[in-house]
């Protein structure tokens, strides 16, 4: 078969190597900095199939070439998954969520996330690398070698739909493919090829699928369902207390011991207190940040260390996450928190908002300008920065 992969940026190299691997002919085309095989000699050629990821612009002239299968479709064709195998997307809890599910799971597994991937039980780091459906691929391949019982796939802009239980995590929605195509129906979609589905309650729903709400309820720091209940101080911070339902959920669906999250505690990036150079730093850096938990966030420190001055680091560091940290959100999540030093990443901009004390271009610059505000005052740090880690 010829196909054509279109986007090598967003995982078409991986597609187009598993493919080779497969027998078929392929061409493969950057379709953002036209580098490598060039998209006017894919126009003169005539391919069998072309795939894409969902968010290319649908007016893209060499979709047209051929019938068209997504990313998503392809990685499911491309890979063979042990028989406990979910895939997570939403926008956002994401990672959270992933991570909580595993720590239910027994035996040998594989999870896949947008921090890592790791070996469980041990959590031992294999790589880092993009949650493109691409990436699956890889993942997928790392079950059968290590012989794992099970696989945990976080996936972007949709599920590739072998999961025995797919789960969207939130049903916030945002605009893709050049603001032709909605996220959340794209997920959606990609979802009802799984055997079972989990979806928040404000998603749109399909015939057969099951209401995280339904399962799981939540009253302060307990969490609670037919037949049991659980505590957890945890569940008192929207970071975590949605992923802890949601993955209290899915564990109701798979048969799992849901009383072991009662034992759960915070992952780095994610709401996690550390000390650095004596410094007490709250660490809510992740994919998912946004004002609302950035707000939380402060609150929270504030309650750890009474009467310390905070430094707040703020922003986004580069635009590989798609829904983004609009200017006007670090706006509002630095005037309502109220730092007494502000550091912004300026990648975000809004670099003209009052009170920014330092404006960095890395993360891991602002983080070190933060320790030097931090000593001078005496203070803590929250950092608040969208980022992959």
């Amino acid at each position: 078969m010829r196909v054509l992969v279109l986007d090598t940026i967003h995982g078409g190299t991986d597609i187009a190597s598993a493919l080779r691997r497969r027998g078929d002919t392929v061409d493969a085309v950057d379709v953002y900095r036209g580098c490598g095989f060039p998209a006017k000699a894919a126009a003169s050629r005539s391919y069998d199939l072309v795939t894409a990821p969902v968010h290319l612009n649908p007016v893209y002239p060499l979709l047209a070439k051929a019938p068209m299968k997504t990313h998503h479709e392809m990685v499911r064709e491309l890979t063979t998954v042990p028989g406990l195998s979910v895939e997570i997307t939403g926008a956002r809890g994401k990672t959270t969520t992933a991570f909580i599910l595993a720590s239910l799971l027994d035996g040998g597994g594989i999870l896949h996330t947008s921090s890592g991937t790791y070996h469980c039980p041990e959590q031992k780091l294999l790589w880092k690398k993009s949650i493109t459906p691409a990436s699956v691929i890889a993942a997928a391949e790392a079950v059968r070698l290590c012989g794992a019982d099970w696989l945990i796939a976080e996936e972007s802009a949709g599920v590739a739909g072998f999961g025995r239980l797919g789960i969207l995590t939130s049903a916030d929605d945002y605009r893709i493919a050049a603001g032709a195509k909605s996220a959340l129906a794209e997920k959606c979609k990609s979802l009802e090829r799984c055997e079972m589905v989990l979806v928040p309650q404000a998603a749109p729903m399909r015939d057969g699928w099951q209401v995280i709400e339904d399962l799981v309820r939540v009253a302060g720091d307990t969490l609670s369902w037919d037949g049991g209940e659980l505590s957890n101080p945890l569940l008192t911070f929207a970071g975590y207390r949605e992923p802890l339902s949601v993955a209290a959920a899915a564990g109701l669906l798979l048969d799992l011991e849901i009383e072991r999250l009662s034992a759960f505690t915070a992952l780095p990036g994610r709401m996690f207190l550390l000390e650095e150079e004596g410094v007490p730093v709250l660490d809510n850096a992740n994919s998912g940040t946004n004002a609302d938990n950035t707000i939380e966030a402060a609150a929270y420190l504030r309650r750890l260390r009474p009467g310390l001055l905070m430094v707040l680091v703020i922003g986004m560091e580069h635009h590989a996450v798609c829904e983004g940290f609009p200017a006007e959100e670090i706006r509002r999540a630095a005037a309502t928190a109220a730092p007494d030093r502000l550091v912004l990443i300026a990648g975000t901009g809004g670099t003209d908002m009052p009170g920014v004390d330092a404006v960095c271009a890395t993360f891991a610059e602002a983080k070190s300008t933060a320790l030097v505000l931090a000593k001078k005052i005496g203070g803590c740090i929250l950092l608040a920065a969208k980022t992959w880690r």
